[in-house]
């Protein structure tokens, strides 16, 4: 049980320490920002480093490595968007008569150079790991960013928690793009799939002839589908989910958001 206990363990720590990491960085006076992100830069080009170091690595050990390291790509690409430094081309508040796509391609474009620079990232990661035996770092990335798309498109729709005090003062101008529901059409299918794709990875990492490095390697994304998921449950369930950060977050008032009616259309106009 060890053998798979110990990836899972080691894929929480990680989630909940390097995001609450990001969220203890972004919320610092914005005068530490370009510091901090020139030490995340020189962090970022050591992860990019390991991925092509272990790419053909097939041990448990290149698995951990992988891993890590794309969490730490990850974790780039997070601080250069909340901290300000790649948005989009408008990244301003909506105008309050914008309904249906003109809302949702102003939101875009709040954001669409950081789109952008995930795409690149990916595309990085899968030149260091092309034709390699441990694309684990490709996996955890592909991963970490399709579950990402999801939980904003959520947050577009509208969830129950919006957790928007987790936005730094910066970037307040976002929350006119959450809205506020019990339910919305994309989210029992965001949950389906993921609870789908955690399934699947737990089934390989369990299978009778996989290697050590394969059941590392799939327990880590395994674990990581879960908290995905488990993350888009904190956006709907009635639960104090935000307090699992609370460490990270200044004390101040979250921004005002707009509230939208129980249904899965769109906010009242």
């Amino acid at each position: 049980m060890g053998t798979y206990a110990a990836p899972a363990l080691y894929a929480v720590l990680l989630w909940w320490s390097a995001t609450g990491l990001v969220l203890v960085l972004q919320h610092l006076p914005r005068r530490t920002h370009a510091r901090s992100m020139v030490a995340a830069s020189a962090v970022l080009a050591g992860a990019l480093w390991a991925i092509g170091a272990v790419a053909d690595d097939d041990t448990e050990t290149g698995a951990y490595i992988g891993f890590t390291a794309a969490v730490i790509v990850w974790g780039w690409q997070e601080m250069t968007y909340y901290m300000g430094f790649v948005s989009g081309p408008k990244p301003a508040a909506c105008a309050p008569n914008l309904r249906g796509l003109d809302r949702f391609f102003a939101a875009l474009a709040t954001s669409l150079w950081h789109e952008f620079a995930i795409l690149l990232g990916g595309l990085a990661i899968l030149c260091l790991t092309w034709g390699a035996g441990n694309r684990v770092a490709l996996g955890t990335y592909a991963l970490l960013a399709l579950m990402n798309a999801s939980a904003r498109l959520n947050l577009f729709l509208g969830v129950r928690n919006l957790h928007a005090e987790f936005l730094p003062q910066h970037l307040g101008y976002l929350a006119c793009y959450l809205s506020r529901r019990r339910m919305n059409p994309l989210f029992p299918v965001s949950v389906t799939l993921g609870t789908a794709a955690t399934v699947r990875l737990a089934r390989g990492a369990l299978g009778a002839e996989a290697t050590p490095q394969t059941v590392t390697g799939l327990s880590l994304l395994a674990a990581l589908a879960a908290l995905a998921t488990l993350e888009h449950w904190f956006l709907m369930l009635p639960l104090p989910s935000a307090a699992l950060w609370n460490w990270s977050l200044p004390g101040r008032s979250a921004p005002v958001v707009a509230e939208a009616q129980d249904t899965a259309a769109g906010p009242r106009e």
